[in-house]
C-alpha cells in the first residue's frame, strides 16, 4: 500500500519544531468515537480501521502527547453520545453547523469540502439536480439528519423532508450500495469521499452535475471540553505546516481502495 511515503517524511522533518510549542496533555486517554463508514475519512479495510481522519487523529494525539482509544457507532447515535459525555471526540466527516452547535462543541474545521451528486456510471436520464428533480420515478437515498439529506431536500427536492423519493438508511455505505444496486439512482456526498467511491469504483460510479454548496468538517467534543483548544492549536499547527494537504494527497490522491 501507497499510503506513509511523502506523509512519514514530512512528520518526520516537522516533528521537533511541531511539539516545541503545543500543549503537552501527559499522556491523556482520550476516547474517539466513529462510524468506519464513510471511506476515505475513516473505513474498514481487510478488517483494519482506517482513513484520513484515523491518520489526523494519530498526528493530533503524538503532538500533544495523548493516548487514543477508538469506539465504533452509528452516525444516528453518534451527536447525542458525545453530547451527553460518553465519548471524548466523535469524527465522520461531521459538518459545522449553527443546530449542533447548541448540543456540542466543534472543533476548528480540518477540511472544506462541497457537495455532488454520485450516480451509477451509465446513469444518462438526467444531469443535474433540476432534471432530477423532474423524474418523479428518481429515487435518492441518504442518512436522516446529515447534510446530504437536508441538501436533497431542499436543494434537490421540494422542502419535504418526509417526500417518498427519498429512501433513508442507517449508514452512508448502505446508501451507495443501494445506489450501485438499482435501488436508488442518486446519493448525495460531500465531494471528497464521492472522489474516493468513484476512483474506486471501476467505472461503476460518476459525479454528475454542479457543486450544491460548501461544508466544513470538524471534530465534535462535549459541551464546555478542555479538548477543544489543544485540539485546536495542533490542527492550526498540521495546516500551517502541511500535514493537512499531505493527508488530502495520500487519500484523496493516491491510495486506491481497491489495492
Amino acid at each position: 500500500m501507497k499510503i506513509l511515503t511523502t506523509l512519514a517524511a514530512l512528520l518526520l522533518a516537522n516533528a521537533a519544531a511541531a511539539d516545541s510549542h503545543l500543549p503537552d496533555l501527559g499522556g491523556q486517554q482520550v476516547t474517539v468515537v466513529t462510524e468506519n463508514a464513510y471511506p476515505p475519512l475513516q473505513f474498514i479495510k481487510n478488517g483494519a480501521a482506517i482513513g484520513w481522519e484515523y491518520d489526523a487523529i494519530a498526528e493530533i494525539a503524538r503532538r500533544l502527547n495523548m493516548d487514543v482509544v477508538y469506539e465504533n457507532t452509528s452516525w444516528d447515535a453518534m451527536i447525542p453520545a458525545v453530547s451527553e459525555g460518553q465519548y471524548d471526540i466523535g469524527m465522520t466527516g461531521i459538518t459545522i453547523r449553527d443546530d449542533r452547535k447548541e448540543v456540542v462543541d466543534f472543533s476548528e474545521p480540518y477540511m472544506t469540502s462541497e457537495m455532488v451528486m454520485m450516480v451509477r456510471g451509465d446513469e444518462e436520464r438526467f444531469a443535474d439536480a433540476a432534471s432530477f428533480a423532474a423524474d418523479a420515478d428518481l429515487l435518492m437515498a441518504a442518512q436522516p439528519g446529515t447534510t446530504p439529506f437536508y441538501v436533497g431536500v431542499y436543494d434537490v427536492l421540494d422542502g419535504d423532508e418526509a417526500n417518498p423519493r427519498i429512501k433513508t438508511m442507517e449508514t452512508f455505505g448502505a446508501t451507495v450500495q443501494a445506489l450501485r444496486a438499482g435501488d436508488v439512482d442518486l446519493v448525495l456526498t460531500d465531494g471528497t469521499a464521492g472522489a474516493g467511491y468513484v476512483a474506486a469504483s471501476d467505472g461503476a460510479l460518476k459525479i454528475v452535475g454542479e457543486r450544491l454548496g460548501t461544508e466544513d468538517f470538524g471534530f465534535i467534543f462535549p459541551k464546555g471540553s478542555a479538548l477543544v483548544g489543544p485540539i485546536n492549536a495542533a490542527i492550526a499547527d498540521m495546516r500551517a505546516d502541511g500535514t493537512l494537504d499531505a493527508l488530502n494527497t495520500e487519500w484523496f490522491l493516491d491510495f486506491k481502495m481497491g489495492e
